[in-house]
């Protein structure tokens, strides 16, 4: 008399945090985009300080291990041999360059 008493709870149970969950994941797909782990805007025509440091996920003012740690983070994650975009990858390594100092193509070749 009392199992299907005891199931019909377990099902409840079960159907309660499905909902919850699912609530759960749409608030967490809908945070705002400062609180989200990596840059998600478009890139200007000349990369900045600012938008290397927005790529990196840092502070324009970074100490040089906290950078490398930011750029192999974002690097891994967005790797060509792990199907990422070699494009995206070529603007984490110049966000990284920047940061660094080291800007390409800003010699004059005499």
């Amino acid at each position: 008399m009392e199992a299907p008493w005891v199931v019909g709870c377990a099902v409840a149970a079960a159907a309660y945090a499905g909902r919850y969950s699912i609530l759960a994941w749409n608030a967490f797909k809908a945070r705002p985009p400062r609180l989200r782990r990596f840059y998600e805007g478009g890139f200007q025509s000349t990369m900045t300080r600012r938008e290397a440091a927005l790529i990196l996920g840092v502070r324009e003012r970074s100490p040089t291990d906290k950078i490398k740690e930011a750029h192999r983070r974002v690097m891994v994650a967005n790797h060509p041999d792990a199907g990422g975009s070699h494009y995206l990858a070529s603007k984490i390594n110049q966000a990284k360059d920047m940061m660094f100092g080291k800007v390409k193509g800003s010699g004059s070749a005499f």
